[in-house]
């Protein structure tokens, strides 16, 4: 697997996907329905017209309050980021929806998201750096690379908690029929 990252967004493209997010969760906040794809404001030209994967995180004064996101390289960028804010506000099933008086206090981060690919050996991850799926059994689970070292775990309590997560035995990730995939994000933020 190449180690590159996926784009290199300028400081405006960045700072229009910050205004878009804002701007498709408070549309939500109001509870008018989401925008389609060709309703969305247009785009500047160039990156964020590109397929990519992406997750939006919510976070409400440090802590988790939703994320949600695209693995596969379905839309473009923009459309993906304004979808997956939407669903990380209102939709993440480990949280009730958003509400107005919690947005304020609410910080959210957008992972842009590389190609996945198999992960040649759990020995070659490298924490931080990879993203991990795993499906097995009929079901999937995903981690962000920073997931990890955020809770101070070891590549087996990742992979370990990757099958918690989809609700499987703690040792499924070893399975032969279990598909063990990783990728890289770049993470940007207000």
């Amino acid at each position: 697997m190449s180690h590159a990252l996926p784009i290199q967004l300028t400081q405006a493209e960045q700072q229009w996907l910050f205004g878009l997010v804002r701007s498709t969760i408070e549309r939500g906040l109001k509870g008018l329905p989401p925008l389609a794809g060709d309703e969305l404001p247009q785009a500047p030209e160039g990156a964020l017209r590109e397929h990519l994967g992406a997750f939006v995180t919510l976070q409400l004064r440090g802590k988790l309050r939703g994320c949600m996101g695209l693995m596969r390289p379905i839309l473009p960028l923009c459309q993906a980021v304004a979808a997956m804010a939407r669903a990380a506000a209102f939709e993440d099933p480990r949280f009730m929806p958003l509400s107005a008086a919690e947005w304020p206090d609410v910080d959210f981060e957008i992972s842009i998201l590389g190609p996945s690919a198999p992960c040649p050996g759990t020995d070659r991850i490298e924490l931080g750096r990879h993203g991990l799926m795993l499906e097995a059994r009929g079901r999937t689970a995903v981690f962000l690379p920073r997931v990890p070292v955020e809770q101070g775990w070891s590549v087996r309590d990742t992979l370990e908690q990757l099958c918690r997560k989809a609700s499987l035995p703690p040792d499924a990730w070893r399975d032969s029929t279990a598909i063990i995939s990783w990728y890289e994000a770049s993470v940007i933020h207000p």
